[in-house]
C-alpha cells in the first residue's frame, strides 16, 4: 500500500508525508506538482483520515479529473468518489445548491456563462435606450466582474467616489443603473453569472455563522492546486474555511502567476507565511518535463524578476538541442517559417502533429500561422476559439433544457421561444418583459397567467405562446421520472430543433445536425457513467464545462495553436514561441508599472517551459497590423536568456530551412539591424524573378528525393513517384506553398 510514496523524490515524499499544519509547496515548472497533490491526498486516507473530509481545488475540470483517476487507480472508486474534489466554481456552486434558500435562490438556480451575460447586458443598454458604442457590452461585462471580485454591490458602488468618477469621465453614468438592473434581473431569473458564485459563496459564509461553521468543521483538510492563481474572493473564501483546523496545503509556483488580468493576486502566496506563521514549506526544483537546455534558458530568464520566492529549477535531462532564435521579414513569413519546420520534424524525426504546439501572445497572431499550415496540409486545432457547447445549435438544446429545469431562466427563454419559427417575435417579446418588469417577475410567470395582464398582445400570439407554455410543461412533467439522455433527445425532436436541422442538406446544416448527435452522445454517455442521470445533474455538470472537456478524438492527433494563457498546464516535445517583438511580448500595456513587466516575463517563463524536447523563439521584423504593415524590434525578453543556450539565425537559405538544420549553417551572434528593412530570403522572392526560361527536363529522368523547379510553384523536392508511365504522379513538397501533386506530363518540371 505504501509503494506508491517510493515513486517520490526526496522533496516529495516530505511534501506527501506531512500531514497536519499549513505547509506551502512551491513547485518549478515541471516538478511534478500533480502526483504531489494526488499522493498527499492518498496518504491522508491511508493515514485514517475520512475522504467526506478532504477538500481539493483546482482551477480546471482537466486537472481535477487527472488527479481523481490515479486516487482511483490506488485506493479505489468506492473511497475516492466521497472526496470533495473539483474546481472552485465546480465545488462552490455544489455548496450554493445546497444552501441556496439561504440567499433566496432554489436549488435548481441556472448558472450564467460570458454569452448569456452579454446578452442580458446588451438588453438592458437596448431597454435604456443607451449608445452602444459609449455603453459597450465586453466592458460594462468586465467592469461589473472587477467590481464582484472586489466585493462591490450595485448598492455599494456609490459609495466609491473614484468608480463613478472614473464612469463620468467615461459618460457612462448610467453604469450603476445597469448594474442594477442586471443584478436584479439574474435575481429574478434564478441565475447566477460565475462571479456570482464566488461571492455568493463569500456572503453565505460571511453572513451565516452556522453555514460557515458546518463547512470548517466538514473540511479537516483543505488542499489548493494553482494557488498563485487565486483571486481575493477565493483567497478569503479558503482562508475562513481553513480557520478551525488550519490543515491547509497550497501548492504553486510564484514564477507563473499570469493572471492578474482576471483578478490573480500574487500576492496570496508570497504573504502565505504572513496567514500561517507556523507552517511548513517544501520547494520542488527538479524537471522531469524538458531538456537542460530549456531548464537553463528559463532560469537565466526569470532571476531577472525582482518580486519572487528564490529557487533553482534543476534536471537530470540531457542536455538537449540548443533553443533555435530566429529573425523573420514578415509574420508571413514567420508562418511559412514554422510550417515548414513542423513539415520538416514529422518527416525526419517521424514526429505526430499532437507533438507540436505554437504558442503566441493574442490570438489575433493565428491567422498567418493558419494560412502557412493549411498549405502544407498540416491538421491544426486553435483552443479559445468558439466551444463545442457556445455553438448555436448547442445552445439551442441546452437552453431548452435550461428552460425545462428553471422556468424563468429568461436569457433561454428568449433563445428559444421562437425556435424554430412560432410565430412569436421580438415585438411580443417586448410586450412581456415590459409586462413582467412592471409587475417585477419573471417572464414565464406572464405567458403562465396570460389573462391576468395587460399586455396588448392578440389573441392568436396568445395561443401561440399558451402552446409554447405546454410544451415546456410536457418536458418539466418528465423530469422526475426520464433520465437526462431519453429528455434530451424527446426535446431535440419534439421541440422542432432536430427536424429543422435535419432538412438543412448544406455543409453547415449537416455539420450542425452532427453536432447535436454529438451532443446526445457526451449525455448518453454521461447517463451510463454516473450514479445520477437527471436532466438537472447533467445540466449542473455541463455548465461548467470549457471546450477542453470536451475535446473530439478527431482532434487529439493536430497542431495545437493557443495563446500562452491557455497553454499553461500543458505540456509538448516541439513548442515555437512566435511573436518576440517589443509591444506585442511584452505588450504595449505593460510598460506602465514593474509589477506588469515582470508578470510578462512571468508569461514568457511559462511558454519556454511548455516544451519538453526542442524549442523555437522567432520574431519579425515587420508585421501587419491595423491594415498596413510597420517596424518591429525584437523583444527585450530576448536578451535576458543565456546566449550559451541559444542558436542565432536569418531565414537566408534557398535550399534548406535554417529553422530546424542550423547545424549546417554559420549562425550570427547578433542581430544586424539594416536601416530597420529585412531582405526577404530568396525563396520567398517574387516567382517572376525566379523562374524564367526554365528547361523542362525528361520525366525518365525524375526520381525520389530529386530537387526540382516549377514555372509556378518555385523549388520543390520530389517526396514520392506513382501511377504508370501514361499517367505517372509526383508528390512534390514545394518551399513556397507546401505539398502538391502533380501529372509529370503536364507539369513542366526542371531538375535541378
Amino acid at each position: 500500500m505504501q509503494d506508491y510514496l517510493e515513486k517520490l523524490n526526496p522533496e516529495q515524499r516530505e511534501a506527501v508525508e506531512h500531514i497536519t499544519g499549513p505547509l506551502m509547496v512551491i513547485a518549478g515548472a515541471g516538478s511534478g506538482k500533480t502526483r504531489v497533490l494526488t499522493y498527499r491526498i492518498i496518504h491522508l486516507i491511508n493515514n485514517n483520515v475520512s475522504p467526506f473530509s478532504i477538500l481539493a481545488l483546482t482551477f480546471t475540470n482537466k486537472a481535477a479529473k487527472e488527479m481523481r483517476n490515479r486516487i482511483d487507480s490506488i485506493v479505489g472508486k468506492n473511497i475516492s468518489r466521497d472526496l470533495w474534489m473539483g474546481t472552485f466554481h465546480s465545488i462552490f456552486s455544489r455548496i450554493l445548491r445546497m444552501e441556496a434558500h439561504k440567499l433566496n435562490y432554489p436549488t435548481n438556480f441556472t448558472i450564467y456563462d460570458t454569452d448569456d451575460a452579454k446578452s442580458l447586458i446588451r438588453s438592458i443598454i437596448k431597454e435604456l435606450n443607451l449608445d452602444k458604442d459609449i455603453y459597450k457590452v465586453s466592458i460594462i461585462i468586465n467592469r461589473i466582474s472587477a467590481l464582484k471580485n472586489n466585493f462591490i454591490t450595485h448598492d455599494q458602488y456609490s459609495n466609491h467616489q473614484e468608480l463613478v468618477q472614473t464612469d463620468k469621465i467615461a459618460k457612462r453614468t448610467e453604469f450603476q443603473r445597469i448594474y442594477a438592473m442586471y443584478s436584479q434581473r439574474c435575481l429574478k431569473a434564478s441565475a447566477m453569472d460565475f462571479d456570482d458564485l464566488l461571492l455568493n459563496t463569500y456572503k453565505l459564509l460571511n453572513n451565516f455563522p452556522d453555514a460557515l461553521l458546518k463547512y470548517q468543521s466538514k473540511f479537516k483538510y483543505i488542499l489548493i492546486d494553482e494557488y498563485q492563481d487565486t483571486n481575493h474572493v477565493q483567497y478569503l473564501i479558503i482562508k475562513k474555511l481553513a480557520a478551525l483546523h488550519e490543515n491547509i496545503c497550497i501548492v504553486g509556483d510564484d514564477a507563473q502567476s499570469i493572471y492578474s488580468f482576471r483578478g490573480a493576486k500574487i500576492q496570496n502566496i508570497l504573504n502565505f507565511k504572513s496567514d500561517y506563521p507556523d507552517f511548513k514549506s517544501y520547494k520542488l526544483e527538479q524537471n522531469y518535463r524538458s531538456t537542460n537546455t530549456i531548464v537553463e534558458t528559463a532560469n537565466s530568464l526569470i532571476k531577472h524578476n525582482e518580486n519572487q520566492i528564490p529557487k533553482e529549477v534543476w534536471t537530470e535531462n540531457e542536455k538537449g538541442e540548443k533553443i533555435i532564435l530566429c529573425k523573420c521579414g514578415s509574420d508571413n513569413d514567420e508562418g511559412r517559417l514554422v510550417a515548414n519546420t513542423i513539415f520538416e520534424i514529422k518527416m525526419q524525426d517521424q514526429a505526430y502533429p499532437k507533438d507540436f504546439a505554437i504558442l503566441y501572445r493574442t490570438n489575433a497572431q493565428s491567422r498567418a500561422l493558419e494560412e502557412a499550415l493549411r498549405k502544407q496540409n498540416i491538421p491544426y486545432k486553435i483552443y479559445g476559439g468558439l466551444s463545442f457547447y457556445q455553438r448555436k445549435e448547442i445552445k439551442d438544446i441546452l437552453s431548452y433544457c435550461r428552460l425545462t429545469i428553471n422556468p424563468n431562466d429568461e436569457e433561454a427563454l428568449k433563445r428559444v421561444i421562437n425556435y424554430p419559427g412560432r410565430g412569436i417575435g421580438n415585438t411580443t417579446m417586448q410586450k412581456l418583459l415590459v409586462t413582467a418588469n412592471e409587475n417585477n417577475i419573471s417572464i414565464w410567470e406572464v405567458m403562465n397567467n396570460l389573462n391576468n395582464y395587460k399586455h396588448n398582445i392578440n389573441n392568436g400570439t396568445s395561443k401561440k405562446l399558451v402552446e409554447f407554455v405546454l410544451l415546456i410543461r410536457n418536458y418539466q412533467a418528465q423530469l422526475e421520472n426520464k433520465d437526462a439522455y431519453f429528455l434530451a433527445e424527446h426535446i431535440a425532436k419534439s421541440s422542432g430543433v432536430f427536424g429543422d436541422l435535419y432538412n438543412d442538406k448544406s455543409p453547415e446544416g449537416v455539420s450542425r445536425f452532427e453536432n447535436i448527435q454529438e451532443l446526445l452522445n457526451g449525455i448518453k454517455d454521461f447517463c451510463e457513467n454516473t450514479e445520477v442521470n437527471s436532466l438537472a445533474d447533467y445540466m449542473k455538470d455541463v455548465a461548467l464545462l470549457t471546450n477542453q472537456d470536451n475535446e473530439k478524438q478527431e482532434d487529439f492527433n493536430k497542431v495545437t495553436l493557443m495563446t500562452i494563457h491557455a497553454a499553461k498546464g500543458l505540456e509538448f516535445p516541439y513548442v515555437f514561441v512566435v511573436g518576440l517583438e517589443q509591444n506585442l511580448f511584452p505588450s504595449m500595456m505593460s510598460g506602465e508599472s514593474q509589477e506588469d513587466l515582470e508578470e510578462e516575463r512571468r508569461l514568457f517563463y511559462v511558454a519556454i517551459t511548455r516544451a519538453e524536447k526542442r524549442l523555437f523563439l522567432s520574431f519579425a521584423t515587420n508585421r501587419f497590423k491595423w491594415g498596413q504593415y510597420i517596424d518591429c524590434e525584437p523583444s527585450r525578453f530576448l536578451s535576458e536568456l543565456n546566449t550559451q543556450y541559444i542558436s542565432k539565425t536569418e531565414i537566408i537559405s534557398k535550399q534548406k530551412n535554417k529553422f530546424y538544420n542550423n547545424k549546417k549553417q554559420v549562425l550570427k551572434n547578433k542581430f544586424e539591424k539594416k536601416n530597420n528593412t529585412f531582405k526577404l530570403p530568396p525563396n520567398l522572392k517574387k516567382l517572376s524573378t525566379v523562374t524564367k526560361n526554365i528547361k523542362h527536363s525528361d520525366l525518365s529522368k525524375i526520381q525520389n528525393g530529386m530537387k526540382v523547379l516549377h514555372s509556378k510553384f518555385g523549388n520543390g523536392k520530389i517526396l514520392e513517384i506513382s501511377g504508370d508511365e501514361a499517367n505517372k504522379k509526383a508528390t512534390i513538397f514545394f518551399e513556397n506553398v507546401g505539398q502538391k501533386q502533380l501529372l509529370l506530363k503536364f507539369a513542366k518540371l526542371e531538375i535541378i
